[in-house]
């Protein structure tokens, strides 16, 4: 009896070490992630600036939601998308582009700043690694942007959808015909899947211009454009093609036909204001050679700009 209780605390002080080894290891990724949020407002600043302006536009435009529903029920059938969805698909896109642009220029920003302003030296004082450093820096536009913008439109959504039914309430509207008419928790789960497959067909984009920051002294948005922008121009000028140019396209919107059916079973388009869930190709997407391409790429990055970080002073 004697060992079995001897070894009993002695497991539990074992599984005690290792949770707070494990803490101990989340903790500098967790504060470094924090650090980024703290000095860079702008990460979730202007995403909501952009909200509150496309949320003022949908309750103007909320003044012809009864006359869509007369005419919704005169000629459309029950369940029909229509003018409905288009609102909730400008609000999506433009969102969705504002998160592009912001970790765009965060990106470029991200290494480039502490080096500029000589925090780095302080920063490196921290008992914080180089591999925690840069994973934190390319988690905001692989990972907390998308889910920010995520939560946002989720917000955002569920406010016009309770805005447009006090109307159609107070003007005696269907509220039951216009839920029909709305496929709403389609939108939601589309909106999730955009994000997690932008991330990942980007991540060579952040990658690149995370290599960059860190590299460049200064002008860093001219570094980012201008090889791409060289070696287009030279192959226009000696071969006549554009293949690198359309590279480029591809790996910028390229990851809509790898990861949706643009054409409906009858053959006619995809509303780019509402794409159904039946319309969505995640199977196709995960094989698509473009990103497993970028991704290695991304990861080739990253290593560089791991080993920059390690030895590149102060500007």
């Amino acid at each position: 009896m004697s060992p079995d209780l001897n070894a009993a605390p002695e497991s539990r002080l074992d599984v005690q070490a290792s949770a707070l080894a494990a803490m101990s290891e989340t903790r500098p990724m967790y504060w470094s992630v924090r650090r980024e949020l703290w000095e860079n407002r702008s990460i979730y600043i202007a995403p909501l600036a952009v909200a509150g302006v496309v949320l003022l536009g949908f309750l103007v435009s909320l003044l012809g939601l009864p006359h869509i529903m007369r005419n919704m029920s005169a000629h459309h059938p029950p369940g029909s998308v229509g003018d409905l969805v288009m609102p909730y698909g400008h609000v999506t896109w433009l969102i969705i582009l504002t998160g592009f642009a912001v970790s765009f220029f965060y990106s470029l920003d991200a290494l480039h700043g502490e080096r500029r302003d000589r925090s780095i030296l302080f920063w490196k004082s921290l008992p914080v690694s180089d591999l925690t450093t840069v994973l934190s820096k390319a988690s905001i536009p692989l990972v907390i942007l998308p889910l920010f913008v995520f939560v946002l439109l989720l917000t955002l959504h569920l406010i016009m959808l309770l805005l447009s039914i006090a109307v159609l309430l107070f003007t005696g509207g269907n509220v039951a015909a216009m839920w029909a008419g709305l496929p709403y928790f389609q939108m939601e789960v589309g909106v999730l899947y955009v994000l997690i497959v932008m991330a990942l067909w980007h991540a060579p984009l952040y990658g690149w211009l995370l290599l960059v920051s860190g590299w460049a002294r200064r002008a860093t948005f001219l570094w980012v454009v201008f090889p791409p922008a060289a070696i287009s121009i030279f192959e226009w000028i000696a071969f006549r093609t554009t293949h690198f140019g359309h590279l480029l396209g591809y790996r910028l919107y390229g990851f809509v036909a790898a990861a949706f059916a643009l054409k409906m079973p009858d053959g006619t388009s995809v509303d780019p204001h509402f794409v159904p869930l039946t319309q969505c190709t995640p199977g196709k997407f995960l094989i698509s050679p473009g990103l497993w391409v970028g991704l290695i790429f991304a990861a080739a990055f990253l290593s560089v700009v791991l080993r920059m970080r390690r030895y590149r002073e102060p500007i």
